[in-house]
This record gives structure tokens, C-alpha cells and sequence, in this order.
């Protein structure tokens, strides 16, 4: 269009000069000009119909995993000379290899197809249209469209693959898991002995505890093992987040976030999420696969925000968890926090906290330089103090410095899951 206008300034000129000197040659300068724009208005196609489709290779990935799109364009209508057809990919999607913008000639019913590969953040994008330009063959007159297509895109969280992660809430539920359910039935732990009933197999009878009463025979027991109500909480405060002014240690907490969710639900665990922050963002209890879609589809679109009333823990609305569960918190941590966690502590909630550094965070990316490794070192040390409070009053705390991969500590919790301690794993 930048053409047509200083055509048309210059048409405008060349009127508006011969008419005010009375010099026809400048009037007939001006006819040359107008015939060309004319000649493109006339000439820009009028039967326009083009078909449109676009084809992805997944619409499910991981953050920094290539897709590939496969963009097919037909001409149902007239022939084309010029047509610049652009796919205008939404922020936070980057092409890797191949183009979006195609420049293209075509005849009557003709198709071509071509294909690019892009990879993105973490987050849901939707790609609905592509825009196209029809123009005349000189580039005068031009007709810009948007036209539909069909197209989603889910870069999910990683996820890292865990053995499996040890918990003992004070409640089970029903269903046989992994979790020692402290009472008696079948399982692999012994538990206890009780009077010998009629089916129990013979390697069950206990024939120390039977030698000592002649007229009655024993029975090992055995600690019945069962699935647990995991809640897991992901703090999406701006406050405790935000780090400087472009800087967030969030996306380590969603990483650990969808890594325990997926953990727990593999074990056969009822997991729920909770994402507090700028609102409340609640995903339901649940089992199984569809259970891990939802709550990483869920953990796609979370971002940290600032809310007046979500700016502290003591609004958390611990009541939608089930009585005596586990809850897990994600979270760096605030130095107000654990007051809150030990009262959810008092109320019969096993609580576990996993925390990411942010003072490792924060020093990683600032210069090596004998103030920061001071400033870093009391940082720690009140840090260390605030972790210990928690410690002491009953709540299981990893310290995760983010440097590092996170299976590298979780799976200490493993060892005694009912150890109460600060288990820390640096560089």
C-alpha cells in the first residue's frame, strides 16, 4: 500500500501544479499515473476462494521439544500472481528451522504445502488463522484476509522420572497402594499375631507363638498397604516468587510441582492441586492418567501474580483437603510461612515442603564478586534458621538448590519417610 500512496501523492501533485500554472504538459504527466493505479484496481483478482489447512506433528510437548507444522494452501478460485500468505504465530513460539512468510504465484486450482518446525515455553497457544495478501501483479491494490484454521498447542512442564517418593499421612483411603495403612491384613511388613482362622496358608502360622499353647495355632499379620489423599500446593505469589525485576525462580516450582503429581498418581495415590496465587486455581482429586493430563494441562497456564488478599499462606483454604492427608507445598518460602505450616501441622495434616532456592538461585546469576559471596552467605544462614522452625515442629522440608537436577535429593526422603528433618542438596 506504501506504493499506491506516493502514487497517489504524486498524481495529486502534478493535478494540483498544472492547474495552478495553467501548464497542460503538467496534466498530461498526471494521466500516465492514473492510468497505472487504475489499471491495478481493475486488475486485483475478484474471485477470490482459497482452502487452508494446517497439520502439526504433536500438540503435546514438553518445553523445548521441536514440532513440526505442515502448512497446505489451495487456490479453488482465480489464478494469483501475487499472494503473501503469513503465519502469525502467537508470542512465546520460536521457529527453529524453515519460514512462516511465503510469497506465491498461483494458477487455478493448484495446491502447495510447505513446513516449518518451532518450539515454545511453557503455555497453551492457539493457532486459529493465517493472514493472506492478495495484490495485483504490479503491487498496487491489495486485499488482506484472515483465514480460519485449526490448530492447539500444549508445551507441558517437564516431568522427571522418579522411583517413587515415600509418605505417611495419619489417614488412608481404601485401596490397596504402597502406603503401610498401620493395621492388619495382607501386605509384605509384619505387623503382628492373631488366632489362626480357617484359609490362612501355612506359611502365615507362626509355630514359635503356636509351641506355647497346645490347643490353638497362630497367625503372622501382615501391615495392609494402601493409597493416601495427596494435596499438593503450588505458591504462585508474585512476593515470594520474583526474584528482580524479569527474574522468577516459578518455573523450578511447576517443574517439581508436575514431577510429584505425576510421582504420587504412579504409586496409585488421589492427587489434587492447588495453585495459590493472584486466585485460586483448584483441580479436583483424582486417579490415573486423566488425572495427570489435567493437572499438567492445569500447571501450563499457571503464572505467579500479586493478590491482596492471596499475598499471604494464612488464607490457604486447607479445608478442601481431606482430614489427616498429606499435603506438599511448592514453594520457596516467606519469612512468615511457617506459622501458618505449623498450625496446618496442629491439625493432623502431614505437611512436606519442597523449597527452591532462591538465595542459590540468586547467586547464580550475579558476578563472582566478595560482597555477593558475603551477602550469600547470611542469606543462607537465615534461611537455614527459617527452615529449622519448621523442622522442629514436625514438617519435612527439602531444600532444593536449583542448580541441580531435582531427582538428585528427592529420593532421600525414601530413606526413613517418617524422619522429620531438612534435607538440603547443593552444588
Amino acid at each position: 500500500m506504501k506504493s499506491t500512496h506516493w502514487l497517489s501523492l504524486i498524481l495529486l501533485t502534478l493535478v494540483l501544479l498544472g492547474l495552478a500554472s495553467a501548464h497542460q504538459i503538467l496534466v498530461a504527466m498526471a494521466l500516465p499515473v492514473g492510468l497505472y493505479l487504475l489499471w491495478g484496481f481493475f486488475s486485483l483478482p475478484t474471485r477470490v476462494d482459497l482452502s487452508i489447512a494446517r497439520a502439526m506433528s504433536q500438540e503435546r510437548v514438553v518445553v523445548g521439544a521441536p514440532v513440526e507444522i505442515t502448512v497446505t494452501l489451495q487456490n479453488k478460485g482465480q489464478r494469483l500472481d501475487n499472494l503473501l500468505v503469513e503465519d502469525m504465530l502467537p508470542p512465546g513460539l520460536v521457529v527453529e528451522a524453515g519460514v512462516t512468510r511465503h510469497l506465491l504465484n498461483l494458477e487455478e486450482g493448484q495446491r502447495v504445502s510447505w513446513k516449518y518446525t518451532v518450539s515454545g515455553k511453557r503455555g497453551f497457544y492457539s493457532l486459529t488463522s493465517i493472514d493472506v495478501v492478495i495484490s495485483d501483479r504490479f503491487g498496487i491494490a491489495n486485499d488482506r484476509r484472515v483465514l480460519p484454521t485449526n490448530g492447539q498447542l500444549f508445551v507441558l512442564p517437564p516431568v522427571v522420572k522418579l522411583k517413587g517418593i515415600s509418605i505417611r499421612p495419619r489417614k488412608t483411603r481404601v485401596y490397596s497402594g504402597e502406603i503401610p495403612a498401620r493395621s492388619g491384613g495382607l501386605g509384605i511388613d509384619f505387623f503382628g499375631v492373631r488366632s489362626y482362622q480357617p484359609g490362612d496358608p501355612s506359611n502365615w502360622i507362626n509355630w514359635m507363638a503356636s509351641a506355647r499353647h497346645l490347643q490353638a495355632l497362630y497367625s503372622n499379620e501382615f501391615e495392609q498397604e494402601r493409597v493416601a489423599d495427596v494435596g499438593i500446593i503450588l505458591d504462585g505469589r508474585e512476593r515470594s516468587n520474583r526474584i528482580a525485576a524479569h527474574t522468577s525462580i516459578f518455573e523450578y516450582s511447576v517443574q517439581a510441582a508436575a514431577t510429584l503429581a505425576s510421582t504420587f498418581l504412579d504409586q496409585g495415590d488421589r492427587v489434587s492441586l492447588l495453585h495459590y496465587g493472584k486466585y485460586l486455581q483448584w483441580t479436583f482429586p483424582g486417579y490415573g492418567k486423566i488425572q495427570r493430563e489435567r493437572i499438567l494441562r492445569t500447571l501450563t497456564g499457571v503464572e505467579p501474580g500479586h493478590s491482596l488478599i492471596f499475598a499471604y499462606l494464612k488464607y490457604l483454604p486447607t479445608r478442601i483437603f481431606p482430614p489427616q492427608s498429606q499435603i506438599v507445598l511448592v514453594s520457596p518460602l516467606m519469612t512468615d510461612d511457617p506459622d501458618v505450616l505449623l498450625q496446618i501441622r496442629a491439625r493432623g495434616y502431614r505437611v512436606l515442603v519442597i523449597s527452591p532456592d532462591p538465595v542459590s538461585f540468586e547467586e547464580s546469576q550475579l558476578p563472582d564478586t566478595p560482597s555477593v559471596k558475603m551477602s550469600t552467605r547470611i542469606l543462607s544462614l537465615e534461611r537455614h534458621f527459617l527452615l529449622q522452625k519448621l523442622v522442629q515442629g514436625g514438617v519435612r522440608v527439602v531444600n532444593w538448590d536449583v542448580r541441580q537436577p531435582f531427582e538428585q535429593g528427592i529420593g532421600r526422603l525414601n530413606r526413613n519417610p517418617l524422619a522429620v528433618r531438612s534435607i538440603e542438596f547443593r552444588g
